[in-house]
């Protein structure tokens, strides 16, 4: 097993692409905190699962944008397990409008959790590797937003450029310390989230465009989650792997994320 007898915080892993990072890191052999921001129940169903694979799980509720939060949380899996090895920030929200109708609290609002929870997230985990001399995995879930302009998504595309760039800057600085940090940019992959802005058959027909013909799955960014925090990718800091299936070509049409 790839990451056996590690332990994995990772953020927003009640639903989605945390949830898929959830299951696969416990396949292969870590034990889980599940973090959620609401839908409990969707948090405690995800670590069944988990503890149905023969690891360990708790579940913390925890806004990533509330450090004090953040920091509980932390302490909490410290408690339970006596060490970080993979801090996971993946937890993320976007307001969705024209650039001319967004408000200060709409830009606020996003960067509070998109960007300055990213930030709580690594360096509260990376704190605890720094002090347990644990050489760790800090992992960012980012977008193909980051480089590509889509329209009405203003604070999104502002965050996820902001966040590549601190995690390749957070992995300068702990390089010493032997903490990996790296980023995974998916594509457009079929989660819940996606449901509140298209319908089935909206996402059903722009999927054919999509250089791939398809949606990513939360299993395939799982597998690649596994892939950049295992030891197979020992030598990897400081990178950015797309997991989107050609998204972010410019030779096919594209919809929004």
């Amino acid at each position: 097993m790839k990451l056996e007898n590690r332990v994995a915080l990772i953020t927003g892993s009640n639903r989605g692409i945390g949830h898929g990072i959830a299951l696969a890191f416990a396949r292969e052999g870590a034990d889980i905190v599940i973090n959620y921001r609401s839908h409990a129940d969707e948090a405690q169903a995800v670590a069944d699962e988990i503890r149905t694979l023969g690891r360990r799980a708790i579940v913390c509720q925890a806004d990533v944008a509330d450090r004090q939060a953040v920091d509980a949380m932390v302490q909490a899996t410290v408690d339970e397990f006596g060490r970080i090895d993979i801090g996971v920030a993946n937890a993320a929200i976007s307001i969705r409008k024209p650039f001319l109708e967004l408000t200060n609290d709409d830009m606020e609002t996003v960067i509070a959790v998109s960007l300055m929870g990213v930030f709580n997230v690594t360096q509260a985990c990376a704190g605890v590797m720094a002090d347990t001399k644990t050489a760790g995995n800090l992992l960012v879930i980012s977008s193909p937003h980051a480089a590509i302009p889509f329209a009405t998504s203003v604070p999104y595309n502002t965050c996820k450029a902001g966040i590549n760039h601190m995690t390749h800057t957070i992995a300068d600085e702990l390089r010493t310390a032997k903490i990996r940090a790296n980023v995974i940019e998916p594509g457009w992959i079929d989660t819940p989230g996606e449901r509140e802005y298209s319908s089935v058959k909206e996402i059903e027909e722009n999927a054919k465009n999509l250089p791939w013909g398809r949606l990513g799955t939360i299993d395939e960014l799982g597998a690649a989650a596994v892939f950049i925090c295992s030891d197979d990718a020992s030598y990897v800091t400081a990178a950015t792997l797309r997991v989107d299936g050609g998204f972010w070509l410019p030779s096919r049409g594209r919809t929004s994320l």
